[in-house]
């Protein structure tokens, strides 16, 4: 198949009005992935770790300037997976894996997992309370609504698998601020065409300290890639289709 990410649209990404700083590499990674197109990571990595990534200004990037766009590549995907799905995420992750030196690679065993000490030092509920407060924040004032919907879904379970997915994975901003964590979920739900979920994530994301402004260019970057890949609007009477059944949801 032909790339997506082409030098064109790679320039378009990267100049894109008011994208906040050090954010497009893991939203253009994020966007692919949801997209199953995880043969393109290699090609953002370069970009973003390469001469002329514009990370430092002076060229290729520092080591520890590597190291940080590697780590928040590879955090962006995990949290994908909390609204885009495991196959989707480990797919991606070991694409991306294919390109990266060794010594930008976190391995096991070496303490350097933010997770380690919520699994194995740390009691669940403390985890859990971390979580709620961050679901609330991203939901505001229509959170308790949201996770009463879930609980009261015919599946209970599905507001446990809310719970333990805010508390686990997503609460946890050591690498990805709360508003970053929102452009993730932003950039995944897009490809999905799922606006109920979108919309409460676009409004997440401003809850978590991005302006409109910010939002819109994220949101606009990621329909550029969704474009390029081939979805559109499709028509009212389509049966089917590679695209969005109505507008992307907005802020």
């Amino acid at each position: 198949m032909k790339p997506i990410l082409t030098p064109t649209l790679l320039a378009a990404i990267r100049k894109q009005p008011n994208l906040p700083r050090n954010t497009w590499y893991f939203i253009t990674a994020t966007t692919l992935s949801a997209l199953n197109r995880p043969e393109e990571l290699p090609e953002v990595f370069k970009n973003a770790t390469g001469e002329g990534s514009d990370t430092t200004g002076n060229g290729v990037p520092s080591r520890d300037d590597q190291l940080r766009i590697s780590r928040r590549l590879r955090e962006a995907l995990l949290k994908a997976s909390a609204v885009g799905g495991m196959p989707k995420s480990i797919n991606a992750l070991m694409s991306l894996k294919s390109t990266t030196p060794e010594d930008l690679l976190d391995e096991p065993g070496t303490g350097i997992s933010i997770r380690h000490k919520d699994i194995y030092d740390t009691a669940p509920a403390k985890v859990l309370e971390r979580g709620q407060p961050f679901f609330e924040a991203i939901y505001g004032k229509i959170s308790r609504r949201i996770m009463g919907q879930l609980d009261w879904s015919g599946a209970p379970d599905l507001g446990l698998l809310a719970r333990l997915t805010y508390g686990y994975v997503l609460s946890n901003t050591d690498v990805l601020t709360p508003a970053e964590t929102s452009f993730v979920l932003i950039a995944s739900l897009i490809p999905q065409d799922v606006n109920p979920q979108l919309k409460g994530h676009l409004r997440g994301a401003l809850n978590g300290g991005a302006s409109v402004d910010e939002v819109r260019a994220v949101r606009d970057v990621v329909i550029k890639i969704c474009e390029a890949s081939g979805m559109k609007r499709l028509e009212e009477d389509a049966i089917g289709g590679w695209g969005w059944r109505s507008e992307v949801a907005n802020v």
